[in-house]
């Protein structure tokens, strides 16, 4: 397979020339124009970010990529489907304030705001997975797949199962109404290492199905109501929650990359990753921790294979700031392969692109072009 070209630019800006600027240039040279967007609707799929949580992307990102699409005849909508996991993105009514809440709104990204699997994640539709090993059909939310044209806006940053997030996770686990994230979950369950619990109860408040129990005094797991999505892992603060499902984590990789391949197939679909914040944590958690590298750029592709190598080899030739939890877990650990590798050492990001590229969706092998 021949190279996939992925356009970048880089975050430094000058008078009279803004970051929106550059990123309306990125993905016109990207070619989004050669997309036929005359009186189609265009779901630009996003993460609204659960409200404490400050290093989401900002509304302009949105607002630039939804007058682009207006711009060409295009009538867009931002989209998001609702979570698994207990927090204020739970239905469509708390999502969509949770939205307004970090700006996302009708006034500010021009555009109406649409949950993609209706008020309560039951809205979806079952789409058929070519090529599939888990999954025969995927269950879409129904906006998502009623619109004609599917353009992914992600923040890439760190994820404590996935290792990072970008294009795939924003299109796979993202789009995936909350039985069909049920369905990508179900095959790993977190366990506790009763040593290194202390009883902080962390764990606790962020588990929407009240699997975790403190009869002993120390975490407790209750696999029969676990649905296995690894929120409690992010939470705890001492490691003691683990995945003790040997490669757990590749099958979630790999069904998430099913899950995207459903939502792209045979539609015009268009990629875009902004690499800033790169907390080592997803935007779904209630706050984010420090970055673990500076901000990177901005990047675009058809592709959306090639686009998340791309931008995770462009994190892995970043220095590691300070402090982090990355620069900790160097000093205690070594290097054990890579930044995301090392923050989260039970995470294989590759096996993502490894099973989306033997689907079809794309190559790990990638054309950059440097767009100034």
């Amino acid at each position: 397979m021949n190279k996939s070209k992925v356009y970048f630019t880089d975050m430094h800006t000058h008078d009279g020339y803004s970051l929106l600027d550059k990123l309306e240039k990125l993905i016109t040279k990207a070619g989004i124009g050669e997309i036929d967007f005359n009186k189609r609707f265009a779901v630009i799929k996003i993460h609204f970010g659960e409200p404490g949580n400050l290093s989401h992307l900002r509304p302009n990102f949105a607002r630039l990529v939804v007058d682009k699409v207006k711009n060409l005849g295009g009538i867009p909508f931002l989209c998001d489907c609702n979570t698994l996991y207990t927090g204020r993105r739970k239905n469509a009514i708390e999502h969509i304030e949770s939205a307004a809440e970090n700006g996302f709104n009708l006034y500010s990204c021009g555009c109406p705001i649409i949950i993609g699997d209706g008020l309560k994640g039951t809205d979806d539709v079952e789409v058929p997975v070519e090529g599939g090993e888990y999954f025969k059909t995927a269950r879409i939310g129904r906006a998502i797949m009623d619109a004609d044209i599917f353009i992914s806006l992600a923040h890439f940053k760190g994820h404590e199962a996935t290792g990072f997030g970008g294009a795939i996770k924003n299109t796979g686990m993202g789009c995936g109404s909350r039985a069909g994230k049920m369905a990508m979950h179900n095959d790993g369950k977190p366990v506790v290492d009763q040593d290194k619990c202390v009883n902080c109860k962390k764990c606790a408040k962020e588990c929407a199905q009240n699997a975790i129990s403190f009869d002993t005094g120390k975490a407790y797991i209750n696999h029969d109501k676990c649905v296995g999505c690894g929120r409690c892992i992010g939470a705890c603060n001492f490691d003691s929650i683990y995945n003790a499902t040997e490669g757990a984590f590749d099958v979630l990789n790999r069904k998430i990359a099913e899950y995207a391949k459903a939502v792209t197939d045979k539609r015009p679909c268009f990629f875009i990753n902004i690499v800033n914040n790169v907390s080592p944590f997803c935007d779904c958690h209630g706050q984010n921790d420090l970055a673990i590298i500076p901000d990177v750029g901005l990047f675009a592709s058809f592709d959306p294979v090639a686009l998340d190598v791309a931008c995770a080899d462009a994190c892995n030739n970043m220095p590691v700031i300070e402090g982090s939890r990355l620069s900790k877990q160097l000093e205690e650990f070594g290097n054990k392969g890579d930044h995301f590798h090392n923050c989260f050492h039970e995470t294989n990001w590759r096996s993502t692109f490894e099973h989306a590229e033997k689907l079809g969706m794309g190559t790990q092998k990638y054309e950059l072009i440097t767009i100034k």
